[in-house]
């Protein structure tokens, strides 16, 4: 594993509510970043079909545009009754005609298919969120951390904190949604600690115990 020595990256990254996310996760640690959207990279197709290949997609092209090391994070809902869906389209279930993403619309579309699927009891509406990062260096060194965290999907949607899909997801052992929760009641995670909730925090704190410390 290679360590990373400087405390200058770039967020491999044009979603504003994840950079946010990411931006809090790395305060501590006192990095100087700025975003793919902040320096005008263009932002690269997301080809992959594993959310580690669109993780590399996006870390690679923001490390090679600046001469930094990026790092990236490519995540999604996977519902088992839907095999799996949205999974790496969870982005693309949101996406309108005109080019904007409707969040609203895309928690629809899950409780539809579910609907079709007679998912009505929560042991029948399991589901996880998935968080890849990837930190990738000019030189095309890439590694990889994932994070999981196991729930059902809610209905209707309740509260609106976080971004995306948040208000869909209830996590496991929990009576609200990632939507009705704080950031730090979601991450649930600061340097030191043991215990991560949010996928994107548990796959941090892997980053950090990998990549940062020791």
């Amino acid at each position: 594993m290679r360590k990373l020595e400087t405390r200058t990256i770039v967020v491999a990254s044009h979603n504003a509510g994840k950079i946010r996310e990411i931006a809090d996760l790395i305060g501590p640690f006192g990095f100087s970043a700025k975003s793919a959207a902040e320096l005008n990279f263009v932002e690269p197709d997301e080809t992959g079909t594993t959310f580690e290949e669109n993780a590399a997609i996006k870390a690679l092209a923001s490390a090679k545009a600046s001469g930094l090391p990026a790092l990236s994070d490519d995540s999604g809902l996977v519902v088992d009754a839907l095999d799996g869906a949205p999974g790496v389209y969870t982005a693309n279930w949101a996406e309108t005609e005109d080019g904007t993403r409707d969040f609203a619309m895309a928690m629809q579309k899950v409780e539809t298919a579910l609907a079709e699927k007679g998912a009505v009891t929560p042991a029948e509406r399991t589901a996880r969120f998935v968080s890849v990062l990837c930190l990738a260096w000019p030189d095309g060194h890439t590694e990889m951390f994932r994070g999981e965290v196991e729930g059902t999907i809610a209905w209707p949607p309740r509260g609106t904190a976080g971004f995306g899909y948040d208000p869909l997801f209830q996590p496991e052992g929990f009576d609200t949604t990632f939507g009705e929760m704080s950031a730090d009641e979601k991450h649930g995670w600061k340097p030191g600690d043991d215990h991560a909730l949010s996928h994107r925090a548990r796959a941090f704190k892997i980053f950090v115990e990998t990549c940062l410390e020791g």
